[in-house]
């Protein structure tokens, strides 16, 4: 089930990092920036430049997502069995509007849905905070950072 902190971090930032394993036994990590919350036990990606996360899914569908909070250095990882559902899937006409609602303009490069299952969520965290780092210094840090760019 997803938790409150899982929830506000995939809707602040969409942006996850999916972790695959292939044929081959090598990892591949790839960032996917159209994810959505499907229901409190699953998510979602919407599929346009991935040819080798796929290839990897279909051979091993055990993935790991990682989602940041880029200012406060917390996240949450996910870990679950990834599904693949083409176009023409009641799967992906059920997630289809979640991700128009998001990314209407982007709808020709979707080539299919990925469906993630959570089987595990665990927390992310900075080793700052295992020093007394204060997420409000954190915020405040990165954001000054950011805005010196």
């Amino acid at each position: 089930m997803l938790t409150k902190l899982a929830r506000q971090t995939i809707e602040t930032w969409r942006l996850g990092f999916v972790a695959t394993v292939g044929a081959n036994g090598l990892p591949n990590l790839s960032p996917k920036g159209t994810f959505v919350i499907v229901d409190d036990a699953s998510i979602a990606f919407a599929e346009m430049r991935s040819p080798v996360t796929v290839a990897n899914i279909m051979v091993n569908p055990e993935v790991e997502i990682n989602f940041v909070d880029i200012l406060s250095r917390r996240g949450i990882r996910i870990r679950g069995r990834a599904e693949i559902h083409e176009k023409d899937s009641e799967t992906y006409a059920r997630v289809e509007p979640l991700f128009m609602e998001h990314w209407p303009t982007l709808q020709e490069l979707f080539n299919l849905a990925v469906l993630v299952p959570i089987g595990e969520i665990r927390p992310l965290t900075s080793p700052i905070y295992e020093v007394g780092g204060l997420e409000a210094d954190l915020r405040k840090h990165w954001k000054d950072r950011i805005a010196a760019l």
